[in-house]
């Protein structure tokens, strides 16, 4: 499949996500909305929720001499808001802890799977009333047999660094659509022989519920 039909069909699924998110707000275009992401998002609420991701390699970054490393990612994530709002005007926001499992499976160069999960931290933007702007920052661990077949990596335990911006709507104020994506990097830190690394970057869209805090 040519890069040209990639992004197509990227900017297609990014398109209908949209559509949805439009199709479920309640009220007509340019109506005040009730729903404040500050009300919602207090110190100690839990977000529940889920994603699903398409990685595609790239040479711009790092030594990698292929871009030829695609992967279909299953991100299932819990969180726990750690702040109350921080800060004023338009980069007010809180700070939330998650933990991110991941599930993935490469369909190039060749079918492989990488099972693991990250922490990540999450800075969550409070001033746009129902939509809510974030960027997070991750890090964790995969195995993955992808190594040692492949030229970048000799091990199959690897580290696993990512971060990126992303936009989350509240449908309701416990639940919200969200799209994002990440730089996302795999290396094994010089533990073993190869360790050129595989950088990526990575789109995703999902949805996530909120439930009240405990604090």
């Amino acid at each position: 499949m040519s890069e040209q039909h990639r992004l197509t069909q990227a900017g297609l699924l990014v398109a209908m996500f949209l559509g949805i998110v439009l199709w479920t707000s309640p009220g007509v275009a340019g109506e005040r909305s009730s729903i404040d992401a500050r009300e919602v998002m207090r110190k100690g609420v839990f977000e529940l929720g889920g994603t699903v991701g398409y990685a595609q390699g790239t040479t711009a970054i790092g030594a990698a001499e292929s871009a030829n490393r695609s992967a279909v990612f299953v991100m299932p994530r819990a969180g726990m808001i750690l702040t109350e709002p921080l800060g004023r005007n338009w980069w007010q926001g809180n700070v939330e802890l998650m933990i991110e499992p991941v599930v993935a499976r490469f369909t190039k160069p060749f079918a492989a799977e990488a099972v693991g999960g990250s922490f990540v931290l999450k800075y969550n933007f409070l001033s746009f009333g129902r939509w809510m702007p974030f960027w997070d920052v991750g890090a964790g661990m995969v195995w993955t047999n992808l190594a040692p077949r492949i030229p970048e990596q000799s091990t199959q335990f690897e580290f696993v660094l990512e971060t990126g911006p992303g936009l989350q709507y509240f449908v309701t104020d416990r639940m919200t659509w969200l799209m994002g994506v990440r730089f996302h990097h795999i290396s094994n830190s010089n533990l073993g022989d190869r360790n050129t690394g595989i950088n990526g970057v990575l789109p995703y869209i999902g949805l996530s519920f909120f439930t009240p805090g405990l604090f």
